[in-house]
């Protein structure tokens, strides 16, 4: 766990892109959820962060 940290204040691939995945992961499972409106409503915005994030973080320095 403290590698994980330190990687992100390093700016390092690895850790920022588990962080970009994991955003996209929550955009989706925003997306298809029934109960919250508020969730399914910024769910494209997640998304579409995560992704944009994982674009630039894989020019990252491993």
């Amino acid at each position: 766990m403290r590698d994980f940290f330190q990687g992100l204040r390093r700016g390092r691939r690895g850790p920022w892109e588990a962080v970009a995945s994991t955003l996209i992961a929550l955009g989706v499972v925003m997306l298809m959820q029934p109960f919250l409106l508020l969730a399914f409503t910024y769910s494209f915005l997640v998304t579409l962060l995560g992704t944009v994030m994982f674009v630039v973080v894989s020019h990252f320095p491993d």
